[in-house]
């Protein structure tokens, strides 16, 4: 047993500090992105958001939503193969869809063949599990890479950052951080496990980029600000659940409650989704996630402008005229109750 002294942060331990810039407007910010992947060598440009694989918010509605700003869309994998081949074989090739799967036989499997059909048309695939640390994804990864060397594999999720770097040395061109902060995961009060968003972000990030890979902040953001921040700390990609929850393209059932509309929002290891898709959690392992009602919100499309435009605000206040330049221009200063407890105050 060991105890690591330094403090870790997450993104409401800190704030962004405002410095000097020459921009008159948000609308000189430019928030896109433009990378080519490590591996397969592909480009991608576009606002480096990414709509979670969750099967509430990683729909077939809300990836075309989010592809009209150039937000990408991590699709959940519980479609089945017709509708897959449909919706890849139609995308327009400026848009970002990933296809999502783990690493059971079943879900291998079926990506075989959806590959088959809809071949060159996927482009991306995200290898999600919640445990990144283990052999049997690092081998997978591996073999992945070398059965498909022109696919970008995004793959995760990972706190730390030697886990970084043997995901992207294994083939991930973009590695998913994020272990617990998310709104509806009990990962952290189930088993302990985690470590704070931010700190995770910003470590993640400097050992993916000095290997030419990029990391996806998976988790916690659940203000425009948060966002910022995460892009501020190193953040390539952010992928977002919450936030992107209780909209018309969000697939949750809608319900009405003392005349209020609701709409149900549910991790992916919770009871809910296990009795969906599993028949049940079970009896080696607990559920890792919960359900709650979060307030109906109508079409995503005015959330979208709160967020980019959260976002470019924040560039504005740091000068940075590209979101490239955020975490350059980016100082932290840090508040709230870690720093009160330092100092003895209450």
């Amino acid at each position: 047993m060991r105890i690591e002294q330094d403090f870790k942060l997450d993104f409401k331990d800190v704030l962004i500090r405002p410095k000097r810039s020459t921009l008159t407007s948000r609308s000189e910010v430019d928030i896109s992105r433009d990378y080519v992947f490590h591996h397969s060598k592909r480009h991608y440009r576009g606002v480096p958001i990414i709509a979670a694989n969750m099967d509430v918010t990683g729909t077939f509605e809300m990836a075309n939503a989010l592809a009209r700003q150039k937000l990408a869309t991590a699709l959940h994998k519980h479609y089945d193969e017709d509708q897959l081949v449909a919706h890849f074989t139609s995308l327009p090739p400026d848009a970002t869809n990933f296809y999502s799967m783990g690493i059971a036989a079943p879900d291998i499997k079926k990506f075989r063949r959806v590959m088959e059909r809809a071949g060159t048309a996927i482009t991306a695939v995200c290898i999600d599990v919640a445990n990144g640390y283990t052999k049997a994804f690092v081998d997978f990864i591996h073999k992945l890479r070398e059965e498909f060397p022109a696919l970008t594999i995004m793959a995760g999720n990972v706190v730390t950052g030697e886990m970084t770097e043997e995901l992207i040395l294994g083939g991930a061109d973009i590695v998913k951080v994020g272990i617990g902060p998310g709104s509806v995961c009990t990962t952290r009060k189930m088993t302990g496990v985690g470590y704070p968003q931010l700190s995770a972000i910003i470590e993640c990030a400097d050992a993916a980029h000095g290997l030419s890979g990029l990391i996806c902040a998976d988790g916690g953001c659940t203000t425009p600000g948060d966002v910022a921040k995460a892009f501020g700390g190193g953040a390539d990609f952010v992928m977002l659940g919450g936030m992107l929850a209780g909209h018309d393209e969000c697939s949750g059932e809608l319900v009405e409650i003392d005349g209020a509309r609701k709409m149900r929002f549910y991790g992916m290891s919770s009871r809910t989704a296990m009795q969906k898709y599993a028949g049940g959690v079970a009896e080696y392992r607990a559920s890792e996630g919960k359900e709650v009602l979060i307030d109906y919100r109508g079409p995503v499309d005015g959330t979208l402008q709160d967020l980019l435009g959260g976002v470019r605000s924040a560039c504005t206040y740091v000068g940075a005229r590209k979101l490239k330049e955020l975490s350059k221009r980016t100082t932290f200063i840090r508040v709230g109750q870690q720093l009160n407890e330092v100092f003895g105050k209450s």
